[in-house]
């Protein structure tokens, strides 16, 4: 406690007027202060997002940067994170919510925190691939060669697709584990014949590999990697008119994103965020499919093929368990909730 100076005021028998009706504006001023503190310190928090390096998520910058977030009066933060630690940052309980594959979000679920998802925002259209080196052509070509990815995650899965689509069995070929920051390095090495990376590593690895090529791509199997906002469950239901305003400012970028008029600008700030050129962009977004309203409404119908969320979620959530990325299936539907989006549209 601040000590009293008993010579304070001592005119007027120790009663000055002046002072005791500047110190009375003085005290008012730091208990309106106190008060407007002590306000904003029951409100609500910024809601906090981690999103990362992959052109459906980079795609937020644009109602970042164009202050939609701000106009639809909602308070949110997008923490720019690698893909991994953003997910680790999610489990830890530092982030009310995190930008993730379908797949991953039960990784996450069954490992650490389970989430809801309750936005798409578009599925790998080719920028997950599987890449060869210089004289092999086609995915058959592989058997008996050997391919780095990384175990349990969507590459691994995308290359048994292209597998079983081809006739072939896991057999047929030898996986080196390897991280997929590490793919396109170790493929320049020799080390191996073929990668299975996502963007921008997979095509990192067909610049540093001269003749290479890729054999197979989520665009030969599209849905089978959808990518989302999955939130934490308890914060969807205590601020769920934030999240609805949330999507809202999701559903104007996608728009935004449709509009051919808007590709120069969409790609600057794209560009920017990742820290390349307009021109080096370009392709990693066409090879991702931003989900207009009507895709997304389509993709939240439920059913068994890879044109439904429901559909997909189920096929991962089977090789997760059969890779023991985790023991038994999750409860798919409670990682599933349109209810949000559909408000948030009008429906």
């Amino acid at each position: 406690m601040a000590s009293f100076d008993s010579s304070y005021g001592r005119e007027w028998g120790g009663w000055n007027p002046a002072i005791m009706k500047t110190t009375t504006k003085l005290m008012t001023g730091l208990m309106a202060v106190c008060f407007s503190s002590m306000l904003g310190t029951t409100g609500a928090a910024p809601l906090k997002i981690g999103y990362s390096d992959w052109p459906g998520w980079v795609a937020w910058e644009i109602g970042i940067k164009k202050g939609w977030f701000k106009e639809a009066g909602v308070d949110v933060e997008f923490v720019w994170m690698d893909y991994v630690k953003s997910m680790e940052a999610y489990a830890a309980g530092k982030l009310d919510a995190v930008c993730v594959t379908n797949g991953d979000a039960l990784v996450t679920g069954a490992t650490g925190k389970p989430s809801v998802c309750i936005l798409l925002n578009d599925y790998s259209n080719g920028n997950d691939m599987i890449v060869a080196k210089k004289g092999i052509s086609s995915l058959k070509e592989l058997k008996g060669k050997t391919v780095a990815l990384e175990e349990g995650f969507v590459e691994h899965l995308l290359l048994l697709k292209g597998l079983e689509l081809n006739g072939m069995a896991e057999s047929d070929i030898t996986i080196k584990n390897t991280p997929t920051n590490s793919t396109p390095q170790v493929f320049a090495s020799g080390e191996v014949d073929a990668i299975g990376a996502w963007q921008p590593n997979s095509g990192q690895a067909l610049k540093m590999v001269p003749g290479s090529t890729p054999v197979f791509t989520s665009k030969d199997v599209p849905g089978l990697i959808y990518d989302g906002l999955f939130c934490d469950r308890e914060s969807v239901k205590t601020r769920k008119d934030d999240w609805i305003k949330i999507i809202r400012v999701w559903v104007k970028i996608s728009e935004y994103l449709a509009d051919e008029d808007n590709l120069d600008d969409a790609l600057a700030i794209l560009a920017e965020r990742v820290g390349v050129k307009p021109v080096e962009y370009e392709p990693l977004l066409q090879g991702t499919k931003i989900l207009t309203t009507d895709e997304a409404l389509k993709a939240w119908k439920k059913g068994d093929g890879l044109d439904s969320i429901y559909g997909s979620t189920n096929i991962v959530d089977a090789f997760n368990v059969k890779y023991a990325v985790y023991e038994k299936p999750e409860a798919i539907e409670s990682y599933l909730d349109p209810s949000l989006f559909m408000e948030a549209i009008g429906k």
